[in-house]
């Protein structure tokens, strides 16, 4: 038995770009930035792809700087360059990808705060008057 799981917090280090593959599936490249809780000047950074609905999801309603949670698993591929050269990747494939802070003014929204990849087709929440208690809010 073995078991391959990564849940990580951290910010969007670009803007998700959506793609579309060849036989029409959606998906995104991104990078995530990782504070390192025990050393505070050290900061990992990981690449995730998303998939489906979560690229989706990513794509409309997230942005660089972005909160978010990702959820999903390690996977290690190789590849070869146009110049020939063999390169090799370890990214997290994403099952569910979540915003966990609102879109700054002029930002992409936030959409219902919830994730995506998890199947269903729950309508988005209406946003939040101005005026309601934001608990994500950078003060």
């Amino acid at each position: 038995m073995s078991i391959n799981r990564v849940v990580l917090v951290g910010r969007l280090t670009r803007d998700p770009e959506l793609r579309t593959t060849t036989t029409g599936k959606s998906v995104v490249n991104c990078g995530l930035a990782v504070d390192n809780p025990y050393d505070k000047d050290n900061t990992n950074f990981f690449n995730f792809v998303a998939w489906g609905k979560s690229a989706e999801f990513c794509a409309n309603y997230l942005s660089k700087g972005r909160l978010v949670a990702v959820d999903g698993r390690l996977q290690q591929r190789k590849y070869t360059t146009q110049d020939g050269q063999t390169r090799e990747v370890v990214e997290v494939v994403a099952d569910n990808v979540q915003g966990l802070d609102r879109a700054r003014d002029g930002a992409a929204p936030a959409g219902n705060g919830g994730g995506s990849g998890g199947g269903g087709n729950a309508p988005a929440a209406a946003a939040p008057s101005a005026d309601e208690f934001d608990p994500f809010a950078d003060e």
